[in-house]
């Protein structure tokens, strides 16, 4: 299951460290050097060539830190993007926020004009209706007034031809043309005085 390819049991620590291998890759040459290694007779101990351990265990060591640093620098590069991103996320919910306000404040202008142009309509309508009342009202107190006088001058006209219905016309003085033909007395038709007035 190792990465490193097998080599040769008798040379357990195979080729030496090659400058692409990584130290994750000389570890593991390592570690399978050790647990392929001949045992001992009667001993749970391993030969291993120690140069060669210590040259994979050596070129492991000096190849860590630079991964180590490309590593740091992968780390920071994606804490870089990430905090990008995390800026363009905030700034875009900052812009959805200001519009979703500039929408509400847009409906809230819009829900306070349909509520003035509302309360005009209404203002318009009681005015409207007041005026007509009060027209309604004029033009019936002017008919009354109409209406007694006409009531007043049919009753008048009432008593004058009554009047004359009850009194006979005198006849004419001699040498006086009659106005109406039949020697009535004009004088008395129009006598107010005497049929009550006006």
């Amino acid at each position: 299951m190792s990465d490193v390819p097998e080599h040769d049991p008798d040379d357990p620590l195979g080729e030496p460290p090659k400058e692409s291998d990584d130290a994750e890759g000389l570890i593991r040459r390592a570690i399978d050097a050790v647990s392929t290694a001949r045992a001992m007779p009667l001993s749970a101990s391993v030969l291993v060539a120690r140069d060669e351990m210590v040259e994979l265990l050596q070129g492991a060591l000096e190849r860590l830190p630079d991964e180590l640093r490309q590593a740091r620098w992968l780390l920071r590069e994606r804490d870089e993007f990430i905090a990008q991103r995390k800026r363009q996320a905030e700034s875009l919910l900052e812009d959805v926020r200001a519009q979703a306000e500039r929408m509400v404040q847009r409906t809230e202008i819009v829900r306070q004009a349909n509520q003035v142009a509302q309360r005009i309509l209404d203002d318009a309508r009681d005015e409207a209706r007041r005026l007509r009342h009060e027209a309604e009202d004029f033009c019936d107190q002017r008919l009354a007034s109409f209406e007694i006088v006409l009531d007043r001058t049919l009753k008048t006209v009432q008593a004058g031809r009554e009047k004359l219905q009850a009194t006979p016309l005198p006849p004419p003085a001699p040498g006086q043309a009659d106005a109406y033909g039949d020697g009535g007395d004009v004088a008395a038709f129009f006598d107010q005085d005497e049929t009550g007035g006006w």
